[in-house]
């Protein structure tokens, strides 16, 4: 049973959610779902201790903990968000603000190496590109293995002012995507991209500057012969 976790950047439940609910139901399994800002709303304060120190030396730790904890824990992750003003909105932004630590080029979590995700987006207009590339950008530099992205363009403010045909068309590529997550699920392999992306971030860090990031790569091994993806 799969193991589904969803970040959506908005409280309401208008397009993007409906998109992003179905798919997760079609994959089937266990769904978390969490609303931003209701269950994480903090801006990063940009105090460098993630990075220094340990995540959990973050002011925001014990509030991002539960979402931590179903990432981590989870076999797809899916981040949703509709298109504000060409990007994600402000309270999806400031929730990966708070995951700069675990990007590959510090300490980045190992687990994520075998995770899928998928990125999902919506407008009344157009902003899908520049929108989905900022969630893309965190799954990828987390290290998660397959990421599939999906943006459509609505032409409606609200759910209930899609088109039933768009509605069928929506709900026809939800059913393709969820079937090519679960036949995928019984071998997720790390995609070229991933392991190229580990591979620079590996040499990056026999020059870096910082011991607690060198640290963590030496102990999982990877400055050596282990991959976080066997």
């Amino acid at each position: 049973m799969l193991k589904t976790v969803v970040i959506y950047g908005q409280n309401h439940k208008s397009s993007t959610y409906h998109i992003a609910h179905s798919l997760a139901e079609k994959i089937g399994g266990d769904i978390t779902e969490y609303f931003l800002p209701r269950d994480f709303g903090e801006f990063c304060l940009g105090c460098n201790t993630c990075f220094f120190k340990t995540a959990d030396h973050c002011p925001h730790y014990a509030k991002l903990q539960p979402i931590i904890k179903s990432l981590d824990e989870s076999d797809v992750i899916i981040l949703a968000s509709p298109v504000y003003v060409y990007h994600v909105t402000g309270p999806m932004k400031a929730f990966l603000d708070h995951f700069g630590n675990r990007w590959m080029v510090h300490c980045p979590e190992e687990s994520m190496f075998k995770k899928q995700g998928v990125c999902i987006c919506t407008a009344a207009g157009g902003g899908m590109k520049s929108t989905l590339k900022d969630m893309v950008d965190s799954l990828s530099f987390w290290g998660v293995a397959r990421i599939r992205k999906y943006g459509k363009a609505v032409m409606a403010v609200n759910w209930e002012g899609v088109s039933d045909k768009k509605k069928a068309l929506i709900d026809k590529d939800m059913t393709f995507l969820a079937n090519k997550i679960i036949k995928n699920s019984k071998n997720v392999r790390a995609s070229l991209k991933t392991k190229l992306l580990f591979y620079c971030m590996r040499f990056v860090q026999r020059i870096s500057k910082n011991p607690k990031d060198t640290k963590y790569w030496n102990d999982k091994g990877w400055l050596k012969d282990k991959r976080p993806w066997k």
